[in-house]
């Protein structure tokens, strides 16, 4: 999804400095866990968990600058204390973290169906080693997908580098769930579209 640019955006982030982590050594965390949600869009799934649960430390990676200042100022809108922003991609997570991750989101990724393009699909192997130098010993992923080829895919990519399944679905929201969804879930629960869904440790 390509967003329009805003003459806004740019000043604003440089100019953030409550939510926006520039530094990896700004991210200080006094929380009992660190969720990381990457690729968070606008900033709905995690700002809504930030706010209900306050005992952990939600941290955003986005490399869209449009979704990082929105973001960030739904996160002023919540007050929150245990939320920070990173305008940054996967490529160079382990830049900010190592072993310090409790739980990895990846909702909704692009699923760069291209075989040529396959390298840039958030599960792609090369993606998984970095997981693994920033989870904790007993951290886990949930990943959640509309596209069945990249579920298909990703699972394979994980239990190929050593990671193992604890919770699969291929409808999530067959039952009705608590979930706090994003706001592309929404969308798809409401036009009956199923969710592929795979937790893995």
């Amino acid at each position: 999804m390509r967003i329009r640019k805003k003459k806004w955006v740019a000043p604003y982030i440089e100019n953030e400095d409550r939510y926006i982590i520039k530094k990896a050594d700004q991210i200080s965390n006094t929380k009992d866990k660190l969720y990381v949600e990457i690729g968070m869009g606008m900033g709905d799934f995690i700002t809504k968990s930030a706010s209900l649960n306050p005992d952990i430390l939600y941290i955003g990676l986005e490399k869209e600058a449009t979704c990082v200042a929105k973001a960030a100022i739904k996160a002023s809108e919540y007050d929150l204390d245990n939320l920070g922003i990173i305008f940054d991609g996967a490529d160079n997570i382990e830049a900010y973290f190592d072993h310090n991750i409790d739980r990895i989101y990846l909702h909704f990724s692009d699923p760069w169906p291209k075989k040529a393009h396959a390298k840039r699909r958030l599960t792609y192997h090369t993606f998984l080693a970095k997981y693994k130098q920033v989870l904790k010993a007993d951290g886990e992923i949930i990943f959640k997908t509309d596209n069945a080829a990249l579920f298909e895919f990703s699972i394979i990519e994980f239990l190929n580098n050593g990671f193992t399944l604890s919770e699969i679905s291929v409808d999530y929201h067959r039952e009705p769930k608590d979930d706090i969804m994003t706001a592309y879930e929404s969308k798809f629960v409401e036009l009956s579209k199923p969710i592929y869904f795979a937790r893995l440790k």
